[in-house]
């Protein structure tokens, strides 16, 4: 799967080095006065109606925080830092993809002051992953509690934390800002066109040049996410990107799937369609040059050919419009196995959360203003 972007939007930064900007000599680039953040002013509610109180945040903060760590690089390019977080008993540690990116060197600590190196023994590009192992004894070993982020429901408060900065053991805390959100993958096609990741998290819990890597948790303590990047449109005097309470996690779901495979393969297939749309909802004059009196649903305005969607008889938009690079004449996805698809997210999400290469899939489409079933077997991403 592929994404398209209309020219006609004005672009913003995505920063997918939300934590990981690398720097000659990072602290230095730090201002001199810290200011510390006072607690939580006033309670806040728990999902079913509970009070949350202060000492619940700090409750939880002590029992997660020893499972979370800092991570340090060295590269041909100077220093830089990120977070992550145990895995399992093994000594496994899950971080970013880009946090440990062209590592010559790579160092973990530990809230209690360990310090060890790490080797990268697994990456995924396609969600910005990378498994890390350390030598530890067990015992010092204290792995989070993987969660479910289909439970999560948009408002849902969350916490951060992580090593924003370089600042460790940060704690931050933010609501769910919406689900199923796409980002472009760092792997990309034979046309040097990104591939696209899916199930994406947004929150408006603060994520800073630090954050890359560590979990994003719900109130029980459990990992649903790991943070990855910002969108944002300014910088601070230092170049680092100012949080603008547009962050995004990737789906523990989604990890749950990857990381397993990684550690037993060192890869993981995902499942293909072999189309582009447009990660953005289009406006009503878009749809209406479109030809579709519908103005929901993932639009195909690119199909590979020879890919699993061409091999099913699916067409993407080719008679010129008004909007450059738009074409009409695609077809319009309106469901997946008769589960309602109102943006390019939600096919996404579905099918990188609950398929695998090989699997048949029953997509809803609009043709020429005519509903049609079409079923299609997904492939694995070249």
């Amino acid at each position: 799967m592929k994404r398209w972007l209309p020219l006609l939007f004005v672009a913003v930064l995505i920063v997918f080095a939300a934590a990981c900007s690398l720097s000659p000599q990072l602290a230095s680039t730090l201002q001199p006065t810290i200011t510390l953040s006072t607690a939580v002013q006033n309670p806040a509610v728990e999902p079913g109606g509970t009070l949350l109180a202060e000492h619940d945040l700090s409750a939880l903060y002590d029992r997660v925080n020893p499972g979370v760590v800092s991570i340090l690089i060295s590269t041909a390019d100077g220093s830089a830092s990120g977070s992550g977080f145990v895995y399992d008993k093994e000594g496994h540690i899950l971080t970013n993809y880009h946090v440990v990116e062209g590592a010559e060197t790579l160092e973990v600590d530990f809230p209690d002051g360990t310090k060890v190196y790490g080797e990268v023994i697994a990456t995924d590009l396609d969600s910005d992953l990378a498994v890390v192992k350390v030598n530890v004894p067990a015992e010092m070993l204290v792995p989070l509690t993987l969660g479910d982020s289909n439970k999560l429901s948009v408002g849902d408060m969350v916490v951060a934390i992580g090593n924003p900065f370089r600042l460790s053991s940060t704690m931050t805390l933010g609501i769910i800002s919406a689900k199923g959100r796409v980002l472009d993958s760092i792997r990309t096609s034979g046309d040097n066109t990104p591939f696209t990741a899916g199930d994406i998290i947004q929150t408006d819990a603060a994520i800073n040049p630090g954050n890359s890597g560590g979990p994003l948790l719900n109130l029980a303590g459990e990992v649903v996410g790991i943070n990855r990047a910002i969108r944002t449109t300014g910088t601070t005097a230092a170049g680092d990107p100012v949080n603008s309470g547009i962050g995004f996690a990737v789906s523990i779901n989604i990890v749950k799937k990857v990381v397993p495979s990684l550690i037993a393969n060192g890869t993981y297939d995902y499942p293909y369609l072999g189309i582009s749309s447009s990660s953005f909802d289009f406006a009503l004059p878009e749809w209406e040059a479109l030809g579709f009196t519908q103005t929901s649903g993932a639009y195909l305005t690119g199909v590979t050919p020879g890919g699993p969607a061409e091999q099913a008889g699916l067409r993407a938009g080719d008679r010129p419009t008004s909007y450059p690079g738009l074409f009409a004449g695609g077809d319009l996805i309106q469901a997946v196995d008769g589960i309602p698809v109102y943006v390019y997210g939600d096919l996404v999400s579905y099918i990188m959360t609950n398929k695998s290469p090989g699997d048949t899939i029953s997509l809803t489409i609009i043709r020429n203003g005519t509903e049609k079933e079409v079923n299609l077997t997904l492939g694995k991403r070249p």
